[in-house]
């Protein structure tokens, strides 16, 4: 078993603003939009797609890598959705769309990274215990190449 472990701290600046120290990566504020923060940063949902769209990327470029493709610029959007769920406020769910640098064509191992590189995504897979993940790869051309349904 592969057992990994990592630690960050935070410390609380003032209301809802935190300050996350990544040790040696720095630090980077954290805050509740308003009425409830000042809006200074991105709030912790805002960071868990964050997290959700990187990790989906960083594996994508992997599995390409490995066929020896190289997608050019890659670009990711990620929307997330939070609603009441019974008394309380929940991320119900995420869609992510991955955007190519180049057309699908010109990648030979297109088809094999993308039926592969989300089960190597740790925080996706994670994720989708609880929250449905849906993920779309579209080409520098349009074209859709991949598709999953939100997962959860």
């Amino acid at each position: 078993m592969d057992d990994s472990q990592f630690s960050i701290s935070l410390k609380r600046i003032e209301n809802f603003l935190f300050q996350i120290d990544f040790g040696a990566f720095g630090n980077l504020l954290t805050d509740e939009p308003e009425p409830l923060g000042g809006g200074e940063g991105p709030n912790p949902s805002a960071m868990l797609a964050a997290a959700v769209a990187n990790c989906l990327s960083a594996s994508l470029l992997f599995a390409l890598r490995k066929h020896k493709d190289d997608p050019g610029e890659l670009t990711a959007t990620v929307t997330g959705h939070v609603q009441r769920v019974e008394r309380f406020r929940r991320v119900t769910g995420f869609e992510v769309q991955i955007r190519l640098g180049v057309p699908g064509s010109s990648l030979p191992g297109l088809a094999q990274a993308v039926s592969v590189f989300e089960n190597f995504c740790t925080v996706t897979q994670s994720v989708r215990h609880g929250v449905p993940v849906a993920v779309e790869i579209v080409d520098s051309d349009g074209v859709r190449v991949h598709h999953t349904a939100g997962e959860g």
